[in-house]
C-alpha cells in the first residue's frame, strides 16, 4: 500500500469519527488513523459507542506491532485519565508510537492532558491539523464541554411564507415525507429533543427517531424533554408511551424564569448533568422564540415547503425582537433540496455588545 500524508490521514480521520455521531455521548466523537514508520495506514478506527474502546485503541489493535515508530493521527487530544476505559496516551506510549498528531486539544479538565503525557515519554506531538474541519465534526461536544450546557439545534418546518400551520389550526403535514424523514435523521444525531407543552396539546407528537430503512423504532431513541410549567402535560399523551425516556420539566422542578415559566438556562444546565450534549429544540414557536431571545440557539435548520397558506401561526413567535435593527441575524451554511422542500442551516450570527 502507499503512504499517504498526514493531511491524508486526518481527512480520513474526521470522515471516520463522523460515524459515532448520535452514539457516543456524553462522550466526543474521535476517529483515529495510523501510518507506520513508512507512512503506509495499517490501522483505522473511531469511537463507537459510550463505554467502547476509543478510537485509538481501535487502531492500535489492528495495527499490531506495526504501530512501533509510526504516527498516530487523531481528531481529539487522546485522553490522559481511566473511566470506562484505560488512558488512550498511556496505550500509544506502550505501542512505541514516534508521533501524534492532533486536530483539536481535549477541553475536558477530566480527560486532557494527553499531549503533556505524550511529550514526556518522548513522543512528537504536532497540533492543529485540520482543526477546523475536525472542530465541525465535533461542534456539539466540544461547545458542550467548553461551555457548560449542551448546544442547541431549532428544527423548524413551514411554508414558503412562514406558516407552521393553516388557519384551522391544521398542520399535517407541511412538508414532505422525504424532509420528515431527514428530521428523523437529525433526531438520531441528539441526545434529547425539546417541545412545549404547547406542541404536545396541540400535535400529541411522539418525538422518537424511527428507522429510515422500515419505519420501526431505532435502537437508540433520544431523551424527550417537555418544557411544561405548570405540570400540563396528559397522562396518556404519545411523549409517555414508554418508547423512550421522558422528562416533563417542570418550573417547581427546574426553577423558575422571570416570566413565570421554567428557567431555559437551568434547564439546560440539568440536561448537561444528564449527560445531554446535544438538544434538538422542536417546538412550539413561543418556546423557540424564548431560546432565540436568551440567545441560546446554535444552530437553525428550517425545512421550507413550496406552498403558501396567507394565514395560519408563525413558525416563530416572539423572540424578542421589536425593530428591525433588532433582528436575529443568520449566516446561512448550507442550502439541501429534500424531496421538493428546501433544508436551509444557518448559524445565529453574536450581537454585538
Amino acid at each position: 500500500m502507499a503512504s499517504v500524508s498526514v493531511d491524508e490521514a486526518m481527512r480520513r480521520a474526521i470522515e471516520l469519527a463522523a460515524r459515532g455521531l448520535g452514539t457516543t455521548s456524553p462522550n466526543p466523537v474521535v476517529g483515529c488513523v495510523l501510518l507506520d514508520a513508512d507512512g503506509e495506514v495499517v490501522g483505522e478506527g473511531f469511537h463507537a459507542y459510550a463505554g467502547g474502546p476509543h478510537a485509538e485503541i481501535v487502531a492500535l489493535a489492528q495495527a499490531g506491532q506495526r504501530a512501533k515508530d509510526g504516527t498516530a493521527v487523531v481528531t481529539l487530544e487522546p485522553c490522559d485519565h481511566t473511566g470506562r476505559t484505560g488512558p488512550c496516551s498511556t496505550a500509544l506510549v506502550q505501542a512505541g508510537v514516534a508521533r501524534v498528531v492532533i486536530a483539536v486539544p481535549d477541553p475536558n479538565p477530566v480527560a486532557t492532558g494527553g499531549a503533556a503525557t505524550l511529550r514526556a515519554a518522548g513522543v512528537r506531538v504536532d497540533l492543529g491539523v485540520r482543526a477546523s474541519e475536525a472542530e465541525s465534526g465535533n461542534v456539539a461536544w466540544l461547545t458542550a464541554m467548553r461551555r457548560g450546557w449542551p448546544f442547541v439545534i431549532w428544527k423548524y418546518a413551514a411554508t414558503l411564507d412562514g406558516r407552521s400551520a393553516a388557519a384551522d389550526g391544521t398542520s399535517m403535514w407541511i412538508t414532505s415525507e422525504a424532509a420528515r424523514m431527514d428530521v428523523h435523521a437529525l433526531r438520531a444525531t441528539v441526545d434529547a429533543v425539546v417541545v412545549g407543552v404547547g406542541t404536545v396539546l396541540a400535535d400529541d407528537p411522539r418525538l422518537t427517531v424511527r428507522n429510515l430503512r422500515d419505519g420501526s423504532l431505532a435502537i437508540r431513541q433520544p431523551l424527550r424533554v417537555v418544557v411544561d410549567s405548570a405540570g400540563r402535560t396528559p397522562v396518556d399523551a404519545q411523549v409517555r408511551d414508554g418508547a423512550a425516556r421522558t422528562w416533563i420539566a417542570t418550573a417547581a422542578e427546574v426553577g423558575a424564569g422571570p416570566d413565570g415559566g421554567v428557567d431555559l438556562f437551568a434547564l439546560l444546565a440539568a440536561l448537561h448533568g444528564q449527560g445531554v450534549r446535544a438538544v434538538l429544540l422542536e417546538g412550539g414557536p413561543r418556546l423557540a422564540g424564548a431560546f432565540l431571545a436568551a440567545g441560546l440557539v446554535d444552530r437553525v435548520v428550517g425545512y421550507l415547503a413550496p406552498r403558501l397558506l396567507g394565514a395560519g401561526p408563525a413558525a416563530l413567535v416572539d423572540a424578542g425582537v421589536t425593530t428591525i435593527t433588532d433582528a436575529i441575524d443568520l449566516e446561512i451554511i448550507d442550502v439541501t433540496q429534500v424531496g421538493p422542500d428546501l433544508r436551509i442551516t444557518a448559524l445565529p450570527r453574536k450581537r454585538e455588545g
